[in-house]
């Protein structure tokens, strides 16, 4: 029982809204150490489960090369960018990423897009950059719901779209569990067609949601709006 102190570390730290690598590597110890390893053994456990997954630690190759690219002018290129197309509208653009984010995770391509090596640095300065060339300078309510908006279309496109994929990790655990538990013979394929239905939803319902963007954009939340109501106020 003494080794569940651990998850007892994990709640207390995040309550107390502590660094979380700091809380998860403290819970670990603290776990290893009530289980009777000595503090060689943890050690070991930490560089073992390192070298397993450190392909996750990918990021910490992606971003400084993303962090360079912005110093050196990447958000505003994206922004001018952007200008060029006259008849592409904030909504219009967010819902055509939807669409190609969708439909990237759907063959497998989970990292082709993503919060840090597309939206950040591309996808949320161009949409605001479309927002601009419409209603002008944007207040920065307007400027974080178009950024939420960008970080969202992402979301929900690669959410939905990578059970399309029949070789995706989420697909292959179901059918495991399933097979496993049930004794049934559940395949992949099976999974990932009855995937294509809520997929297509998603991109119906959330792409309409990105194209009213631009009428709450224009009913208020534009820059335009802004500085009328500071001409106003300069009158008075």
């Amino acid at each position: 029982m003494l080794v569940l102190l651990g998850v007892l570390v994990v709640v207390i730290g995040f309550a107390t809204r502590r660094n979380p690598l700091l809380v998860v590597g403290v819970a670990g110890i603290a776990t290893g150490l009530l289980g009777g390893l000595s503090p060689q053994k943890v050690l070991a456990a930490f560089g073992t489960g390192f070298a397993s997954s450190r392909a996750v630690t990918i990021f910490v190759i992606t971003l400084p090369v993303i962090g360079l690219l912005e110093r050196y002018g990447l958000q505003e290129q994206a922004r001018r960018l952007i200008t060029r197309f006259a008849g592409l509208t904030t909504g219009r653009f967010l819902a055509l990423y939807l669409l190609l984010r969708q439909i990237t995770a759907a063959l497998g391509l989970l990292s082709v897009f993503g919060h840090a090596q597309t939206v950040r640095p591309l996808a949320a300065p161009m949409a605001e950059g479309a927002a601009e060339r419409r209603h002008g300078p944007l207040p920065d309510k307007a400027r974080e719901k178009v950024r939420s908006f960008a970080a969202s279309a992402d979301n929900v496109g690669l959410f939905f779209g990578e059970d399309v994929f029949l070789a995706v990790g989420s697909i292959l655990l179901i059918t495991g569990f399933v097979n496993t538990t049930y004794h049934t013979h559940l395949e992949p394929l099976q999974l990932a067609l009855w995937a294509i239905p809520t997929a297509l939803c998603a991109l119906t319902i959330h792409g309409w949601r990105l194209l009213r963007l631009d009428r709450a954009l224009a009913a208020g939340d534009t820059g335009a709006g802004a500085r009328e109501a500071l001409d106003r106020k300069a009158a008075k």
